[in-house]
């Protein structure tokens, strides 16, 4: 068995919709695009790459999204009409559309995209805002001490 029904848990929780999509496209997804191949690294203690493969694919023919906490990564070659007649007789080089889908955490913003040797790089940040970092309280004494007087009624 190598599929989950999680139809059951649709029924009994609330607020739990977007883990549960999440666990459907990754049990899914993954199987049905091996194309094309990537990495996923820690570039910094808040900063990470994504790096595609994309042999043969120019900066025109790829488009880069981020939209609701998803990254989107699409090619697709525009045929490219010469002069004078060409015939391919073995064609090895992948060169088919694709799209590619990446869940990013919250917070996470796309800071840059490079294309070079055939290798597609898109830069990520993960910026947490002021008001959801932690930060210190100063235990601080009142030496002088507050008295709080009460007037009689």
């Amino acid at each position: 068995m190598r599929t989950f029904d999680l139809s059951p848990l649709y029924r009994s929780t609330v607020g739990f919709d977007r883990l549960f999509s999440l666990l459907d496209s990754a049990a899914g997804n993954e199987a049905a695009q091996p194309y094309p191949p990537y990495n996923i690294e820690r570039t910094g203690q808040n900063a990470y790459r994504v790096t595609l493969a994309v042999a043969g694919f120019g900066e025109g023919d790829l488009e880069i999204q981020s939209k609701e906490n998803v990254l989107t990564v699409k090619g697709e070659k525009k045929e490219e009409k010469q002069e004078g007649e060409r015939e391919v007789l073995y064609r090895g080089i992948a060169a088919r559309a694709f799209e590619r889908r990446f869940q990013l955490a919250d917070h996470v913003e796309v800071t840059g995209a490079s294309l070079e040797n055939g290798l597609l790089h898109i830069d990520l940040v993960r910026e947490i805002p002021e008001a959801m970092k932690p930060r210190k309280i100063v235990i601080g004494s009142n030496s002088q001490g507050k008295q709080i007087d009460a007037k009689a009624a």
